[in-house]
């Protein structure tokens, strides 16, 4: 009877001759830690605008900063105390109005689009679809705001049908413009994040449809019971990006399209901050603004993915 080798305990090199031996896969490692550091760590420095009271002028940006009055958390408190509350009602409708639809549309989507049999028809549909996505928002908002003005195509099919009187002024009416936002959102986006559904579903095993239609199950059958169930660990990574990203409701749309008549409707988070930290000189409360929606998104997305990982284990991280 053979026996068994003894196997030799493995010793590692030391770091030094690990360090030596990798040293050229380290120099090719250079060039991205420098960019990265200069591009991605190095603005960071300007969070702690945040907690001074900023004030730029000839000396240069480090100098101002290191040499600003140090307020603590001073512009938080003026930020709750003024307005946070309107500010949060808005960014929240918005983004809760965008997740309502954005979400599951290209969900949808990606599924008729797999049951399409005519390949002709699947590419145009989704060439269609997917075009939005690389249009600028300067092309998007006009595009909204000529069809909704209040001789437009909107107008004009509403009344053709009964269904109104009088012509509608959708961008001076506030709680519209909520819904105008996240109508645009899903449309702009829908398609092109149907593609990370469409790979997801593109991976599944035919075997199993085979096997389900065999058993006589119908098309919506094979859906519910092996599509989506397939496709639900993409779902679920991609609604902990959405929810941490709640706050991130837009900047160029509510820009573009939003106008003084509802300012107090279409101000979120992005805009709030550039009209003061910007537009007014306020850097230090407009870096303020900034970090406030940076930590709730930090925190949106740790919570998403606890959460997630205990349901179902499709954890993000």
């Amino acid at each position: 009877m053979t026996k068994n080798p003894v196997l030799k305990p493995h010793h590692r090199k030391p770091l030094k001759a690990r360090l030596w031996d990798q040293r050229y896969l380290f120099l090719l490692m250079i060039p991205g830690v420098v960019w990265v550091l200069i591009i991605c760590y190095a603005p960071m420095t300007g969070l702690y605008m945040a907690f001074t009271n900023y004030r730029p002028s000839q000396n240069g940006y480090f100098y101002d900063l290191t040499n600003a009055k140090f307020v603590g958390l001073q512009w938080f408190q003026y930020f709750f105390r003024n307005d946070f509350g309107m500010i949060m009602r808005n960014t929240l409708a918005t983004s809760l109005l965008t997740l309502l639809f954005s979400f599951p549309a290209p969900i949808l989507l990606a599924v008729l689009l797999n049951e399409l049999r005519s390949l002709k028809l699947k590419k145009f549909i989704q060439t269609a679809s997917y075009l939005p996505y690389f249009i600028s928002w300067v092309i998007a908002s006009n595009i909204f705001l000529t069809f909704l003005a209040g001789n437009g195509i909107i107008n004009d099919i509403l009344i053709s049908l009964g269904l109104i009187q009088n012509r509608i002024l959708f961008f001076q009416v506030g709680p519209y413009f909520w819904w105008i936002i996240a109508i645009a959102n899903t449309w702009k986006g829908m398609g092109y994040n149907a593609i990370i559904y469409l790979s997801a579903i593109s991976g599944i095993d035919q075997q199993l449809y085979e096997a389900a239609e065999v058993d006589g199950a119908t098309r919506v059958q094979r859906i519910w019971h092996i599509t989506l169930p397939t496709i639900r660990p993409t779902i679920s990574i991609l609604l902990i990006l959405a929810i941490g990203g709640i706050l991130s409701t837009g900047f160029e749309q509510q820009l573009l399209m939003g106008n003084n008549a509802i300012l107090n409707y279409s101000d979120v988070l992005d805009t709030y901050a550039y009209r003061y930290g910007l537009a007014k000189g306020m850097y230090s409360y407009g870096t303020a603004v900034g970090l406030f929606k940076s930590i709730v998104s930090f925190i949106l997305v740790m919570s998403a993915n606890k959460i997630t990982a205990r349901l179902n284990d499709s954890a993000l991280f």
